[in-house]
């Protein structure tokens, strides 16, 4: 009886799985079954921000949702060569902010980036390392992406807890 409602050959493992999967940011990877968290943050290194997507997704999808959460003007955006991307150059250059992104290897016209500015990119480094000291972050313990963005963000806090009362 079951098995005319879900057609031939189905189980009730196998439903829904692949869809879950998309829906929870997780996918294939060359690492294995990942995630990848895109982050920004200030100029001190705080964090500001996070995006999920999934594990073999390229970077560049990450970035349209990170440059919607910005509320303050910002000048320049720093970001490694997974960004070099002529859209997310497009899409800075009309929000009036400077790229500071490094070209790809395999570019045919090289975009020069201030190599000053990239120094200070090791700020989004340190806050991934930060973040990853947790092992349930590091790992991904968590199923649900709504649970795993929760334990992030409750990290984030704890990143925040010296600055408070700065003036």
């Amino acid at each position: 009886h079951d098995r005319q409602h879900r057609g031939p050959g189905t189980s009730l493992c196998s439903r829904h799985k692949k869809g879950t999967q998309e829906t929870e940011a997780l996918g294939r990877s060359r690492g294995g079954f990942s995630t990848k968290l895109h982050a920004r943050c200030d100029a001190k290194g705080r964090p500001l921000g996070f995006v999920l997507t999934l594990g073999q997704s390229h970077d560049t999808q990450g970035f349209g949702p990170l440059l919607r959460m910005i509320a303050d003007r910002i000048e320049a955006l720093l970001a490694d060569k997974g960004y070099d991307a002529d859209a997310i150059r497009e899409d800075l250059a009309a929000a009036d902010i400077e790229a500071v992104i490094p070209a790809k290897s395999n570019r045919r016209n090289p975009v020069p980036h201030d190599r000053e500015k990239y120094r200070w990119r090791n700020l989004v480094e340190r806050l991934f390392n930060k973040l990853k000291n947790w092992r349930r972050i590091a790992t991904r313990y968590d199923k649900t992406q709504e649970s795993y963005l929760g334990f992030v963000n409750l990290v984030a806090v704890l990143q925040w807890i010296p600055f408070v009362h700065e003036a």
